[in-house]
Order: C-alpha cells, then sequence, then structure tokens
C-alpha cells in the first residue's frame, strides 16, 4: 500500500468510525461460481451477526468532502479537518487487498456528499459493482443511501448491496431542522419507502420467477444521534417505534452525541457521549422487537424518561405489580417473557421444560434465569417467597442491594421509585 493511500485510509477510516449503524445481520448471499467471499461465513472480528458470529468489515467513507453543514457532523464544509477521496479503483482493491490478507469479510460504505447526491451515489454504486461483477465478490456490503439520490441509482444499488441504510440524523424535524437547517426527514422518509417497496416488490417476483435477483436481503436501517438536542426518551422511541411499522427496518441505531468541536448550536456536555442513557434506549428498542412490549407500555406523558438505576424491563414491571406473582408452571409464554431476571432463551426452555412436570426454583436457576431478579415476580413448585402484597419500593431496593446485582449500586437513602 503506499503511502498517498494510506494516508487516505486514515483520514476516511476515522471519520467512518461516527456511523454506528454498522451491521451485517440477516443477508445470506452465496458463493457461486468461484467468487471471493461469502456472507454467511463466519467472521473474526468488529460486529456482529443475529446468531453471535463476529464479523470483520473494511468501514470508511469514500470522501469527507460535503455540501453540508450539518453542526454535529464532523465532517461539515465548516469543519477544518483534513479532507481526502478515495477513488472508485481504490476502494475496490482495498477491499479485495483486505480480504485477501483475511483482515475483512466485507464493506461498510459510506460517503459525505460532494457535488449533489446523485453524483456521490453514482460513485457508491460503482463500487459495488466493480466489486459483485468484475472480482466476483460476494462477501457482505453495507452501503449508505445518499437522501436525493435518483430512484435509478438507488434500485442499481439494492441489487448489490446486503444492507442499506441511510442516517434519521435527529430523532425529530425540529431538533434537525436546528443543527442541520438544509435536511429533513421527509428526505429520509422517501428512499426509505421506495426501498421497501422494492423490496417487497421483489419478493413477489421471486415467488414466480426462480431466477429473480435479490433486492437488500438483509434490510435497511437507520441512526439517531442522542443527546444533541433537547428530546425525551418517549420522543426518541416513538419515532423509532413509528420508522420500524412504517417502513419495517431492521434496525434504529442510537448515537450517543460526542463533541467532535465547538459549534455554538451544540450543548456544552462533558467529553463522555450519554452511554448510559444509550445503553437504555437500545434495551427499549429490545423489549419492542422482542420481548412483545409496545412502546406506548414503557414510555408515555406519565413516564416521559427512562431510569438511570434500573433497566426498562424491570421498571415497567415494578410500576405494574398487580400483574405478579405469576406461576411459570401455567403462565403464557408472553408473560414469562415479562418477568424481570428471564430472557427469551430462558423463556422458550421454561415453557418447553414444564410439559415433563412442574418447574422447581433449582431447575429454574439451571435454565440460567437471573434469580435474584425474578424470583420477585415468579412462582414455582417449590416456592417458599411468595408475594402476597408486592411492595415496589422493597423489591426494587432488594434487587439493587444484592452484591452481584448488574444494576447500579446506590445508597439505600437515594432510591426512587419512578
Amino acid at each position: 500500500m503506499s503511502d498517498r493511500i494510506r494516508k487516505k485510509l486514515a483520514i476516511l477510516a476515522d471519520a467512518a468510525k461516527y456511523d454506528v449503524s454498522c451491521s451485517s445481520s440477516g443477508s445470506n448471499r452465496k458463493n457461486t461460481n468461484k467468487g471471493l467471499g461469502d456472507s454467511s461465513a463466519s467472521g473474526i472480528c468488529h460486529t456482529y451477526t443475529e446468531d453471535g458470529r463476529c464479523v470483520s468489515l473494511l468501514k470508511i467513507l469514500l470522501t469527507n468532502h460535503c455540501i453540508y453543514d450539518c453542526a454535529f457532523c464532523v465532517s461539515r464544509k465548516s469543519n477544518d479537518v483534513q479532507r481526502a477521496a478515495f477513488t472508485v479503483e481504490e476502494v475496490v482493491d482495498l477491499t479485495m487487498n483486505f480480504y485477501r490478507r483475511n483482515y475483512i469479510e466485507g464493506l461498510f460504505l459510506s460517503s459525505g456528499i460532494f457535488k449533489n447526491a446523485d453524483f456521490t451515489m453514482e460513485r457508491l454504486v460503482r463500487i459495488v459493482k466493480k466489486l459483485r461483477l468484475e472480482h466476483k465478490f460476494n462477501g457482505y456490503i453495507h452501503l449508505k443511501t445518499i437522501p436525493g439520490a435518483s430512484q435509478e441509482l438507488l434500485t442499481e444499488a439494492g441489487l448489490y448491496a446486503d444492507r442499506m441504510s441511510i442516517n434519521l440524523e435527529m430523532p425529530t424535524e425540529a431538533g434537525l431542522k436546528l443543527l442541520a437547517p438544509d435536511k429533513s426527514h421527509e428526505d429520509v422518509k422517501k428512499p426509505l419507502d421506495f426501498i421497501q417497496n422494492s423490496i417487497v416488490r421483489y419478493k413477489e417476483e421471486k415467488k414466480i420467477l426462480r431466477h429473480s435477483p435479490k433486492f437488500v436481503p438483509a434490510g435497511q436501517s437507520t441512526q439517531m444521534v442522542i443527546g444533541a438536542t433537547p428530546e425525551t426518551d418517549m420522543e426518541i422511541m416513538y419515532s423509532a417505534d413509528a420508522y420500524y411499522k412504517n417502513y419495517d427496518l431492521k434496525r434504529v441505531y442510537y448515537s450517543g452525541y460526542i463533541p467532535i468541536s465547538y459549534d455554538s448550536r451544540m450543548p456544552i456536555i462533558g467529553s463522555q457521549p450519554p452511554l448510559l442513557r444509550e445503553n437504555r434506549l437500545y434495551q427499549t428498542d429490545w423489549l419492542m422487537r422482542f420481548y412483545g412490549f409496545d412502546v406506548s407500555e414503557i414510555l408515555n406523558p406519565k413516564n416521559p424518561h427512562l431510569d438511570i438505576d434500573i433497566d426498562p424491563k424491570l421498571a415497567w414491571a415494578l410500576r405494574n405489580m398487580e400483574y405478579f406473582p405469576i406461576d411459570v408452571n401455567t403462565a403464557d409464554y408472553k408473560m414469562i417473557l415479562r418477568v424481570p431476571g428471564i430472557g427469551v432463551g430462558s423463556a422458550k426452555k421454561i415453557v418447553e421444560a414444564r410439559k415433563f412436570g412442574k418447574l422447581r426454583s433449582d431447575q429454574l436457576q439451571r435454565i440460567g434465569i437471573s434469580w435474584n431478579r425474578a424470583k420477585h415476580f415468579i412462582r414455582c413448585a417449590d416456592s417458599i417467597f411468595q408475594l402476597n402484597s408486592p411492595d415496589a419500593f422493597k423489591v426494587k431496593s432488594s434487587i439493587l442491594t444484592k452484591g452481584n446485582s448488574k444494576y447500579l449500586k446506590i445508597p439505600q437513602n437515594q432510591l426512587t421509585l419512578f
């Protein structure tokens, strides 16, 4: 690798690190005709698939030149940073050379917008076409959608990329206008809608035409910056819920705001992003996607913010103690999922195991539930602990003060219920 390419790589890989929507789950592109790579093969580092495999992706920008001046972005046109741009051939060569050396198994490619949306998107499409058609590369490719790009280019990109994503940037339109007045959520909704409709259309065609091509097989995702604008947790998650439902997104990513450089439009916070809040948002997202919770059960006008000291599942249970305790030997799967300390895998094991006899506490612990939390909300065959008159404050206090609790340890006199 030449010094010139190495310098470009250092600049454009560093600029790409702020985009957290780097995921490789959901694709099953196979290797054919003795090509290189296989997006369903096991990986080595950097990002995780749905089944827990770790996959490495070359994560870069095509360029950090940009015509926009978004206050939160390191690549904004007014920011005094060193600029660089790859050529199409340079990105293709880097990807192939890194793959052959077993450094990576796929590519995450984004870009600043230079000249206009179509000019930028056309170059991104040329890169993925060269990889697929000329180099027979069958590894994973995650391609960023450029807002404002033509439908023709989006269609072409979708035929070669495994996943596409476009950043929502801020959770609300008001927040976006505050920090990026040249952008709007409508510019994001249009390509999301077009790509989602195309995914559905190609799937229908596949039922009729056996050799109909795949179109964005791993679906779409988006990203929000959290903490740069004053939205409540409720506003953030209601926005995420709407995008999940309207555009069938695979993931919404929540990126804690990092003060990159001074801008009078941005809030003054410490050097660390709001990681605990970010984590609580991801936990809420998980409850919505895998645990059957409606977002309004977790966040609503009465409870617009997530608890800092406990996770959202426990917080919901403490606010709804009238549902507990449940009998794990008779309760349905959906209710077992709502018990703090019982995950999806454990809930499935409980439902299967109880077919062969009533479950006791020792069996539940061997299944893998978090007994110190779950015991407050369940009954089993040998239950001694009976929660006949549940006291949410006492339950919360007990959980937080347990020596092995994963929750924050705080003094008793600082405990609050909601």
